[in-house]
This record gives structure tokens, sequence and C-alpha cells, in this order.
């Protein structure tokens, strides 16, 4: 969702230096670029490491209320939805294509994302904080597809981070990257969507444009 559906990515980068600088020392750009995707724990270990913080009980949900929080106004002020995903979405609701949202970000945060997404085009959510490891592991995309009563190999999945790709390669789905930059490591298994279309993201893309794709991967072309 975060940087494939929503133009979120640039919230969520201003919102991890606004914690890294709560411990102590503002992350750079390119130390920035490991906590995409990456669940609140595993950013505040890199921010805390970064600043020479030891992380103290009770640390982790003092930082995470106040991360949160920022990111929720941020959300309400500054979300953006890309271009031509709202058409997208419905068309491929409209032909009876199940599609699920799976998230790092945890239920109170995303569900305000998820809303402004419109939440009825999706049979389910899944988020961060539900399932028993997060991105990377590959435990969200195996319950989406338990969900929807598929095999991961039925799935296509849409990912921007390194950590979410990673995550639907190894539960067994098809992944088409929508990387940020040209700094995010592609896994292997995963095709680029540039190498399908002359863009870094889905504006502009039709339902039949995805089952194209997805026939072609599936092909191994």
């Amino acid at each position: 969702m975060d940087g494939t559906l929503t133009n979120s990515e640039p919230l969520w980068a201003e919102a991890t230096f606004y914690l890294s600088e709560l411990l102590g020392k503002r992350l750079t750009p390119t130390q920035r670029l490991a906590t995409v995707g990456a669940t609140f724990d595993t950013t505040l270990a890199i921010c805390a490491d970064n600043a020479g913080v030891t992380l103290q009980p009770g640390d982790s949900e003092r930082y995470r209320a106040r991360m949160f929080d920022y990111v929720k106004g941020l959300f309400a002020r500054k979300l953006e939805i890309f271009p031509g995903i709202p058409a997208l979405l419905q068309e491929l609701k409209a032909d009876g294509v199940p599609m699920m949202v799976t998230t790092n970000t945890e239920r109170n945060v995303a569900d305000a994302a998820i809303t402004a997404l419109g939440r009825d085009y999706f049979v389910d959510t899944i988020c961060g904080d539900e399932v028993p490891a997060g991105k990377p592991a590959p435990d969200m995309y195996r319950e989406a597809a338990r969900r929807i009563g598929a095999d991961p190999a039925e799935c296509l999945v849409f990912e921007d981070s390194a950590t979410g790709m990673r995550a639907a390669v190894d539960a067994g789905c098809a992944v088409i990257g929508l990387p940020e930059d040209d700094q995010v490591e592609i896994p292997p298994e995963v095709t680029e969507i540039s190498r399908l279309r002359d863009s870094r993201h889905l504006a502009g893309a039709k339902a039949t444009d995805v089952y194209e794709w997805f026939a072609k991967i599936s092909a191994g072309q």
C-alpha cells in the first residue's frame, strides 16, 4: 500500500527522520532506506543504533506512540493516492478479482490510509501487528493467500520495498517491483515494473495490463 497505491513513503520518511531525532541523531538518507517497509521495532533499532542509544524497557511503546501520532497527523494533512489507482481498483473489483492490502504498518495507523483508498475494494486487509512476523518474513503473504483460498503462486503482489519483495518471493508469490529509486535492492525473482511498462508506478494501468503482466511472469517471460 505505502509506495504502491498511496504516495505515503515521503511521509514515512519524514516520520522516520523525526523518530531518529527524538533518539538524538538524525539518520542520513542512505541509512533511512534500510527502514523502508520495515516494522516499527526494526526502524526503532536502526535509529537507536545510529544514535548510540541503549533502549530501556518501555522505550518501544513510548517511541511508537510518538511516531505514530506524528504519522497520523501527516496522513490527515498530506496523504495522496497515486493517480489512476481508484480506477484500476474499480476495474479489478468489477472483474471479480479478490484483492488484499498487506502492510507492515500497524492497524491503528494503516486504517486511515485504507479508508482513504476505499476499503470496499478489498476482501480483507492484514497489518504488521496481526501476524507472528512482519515482512521480510513471508507470514503476511501466506496468510493473505490462505484468506482468499488461493495458492501463493496464484497471487500477484505489487511491492516497492526490498523488505516487502523478499517477503512475497519467499511466500511463493509472483512479484512486480515498484522501487522508489535505483537504490532499492530488487531480488532477482522480482520483475521490475519498468520491464513491463515505461513507468515506475501504476498510473494509467488497466486491469487488462495486470492480467497480461501476470501471464508473462507465470510463463517465465
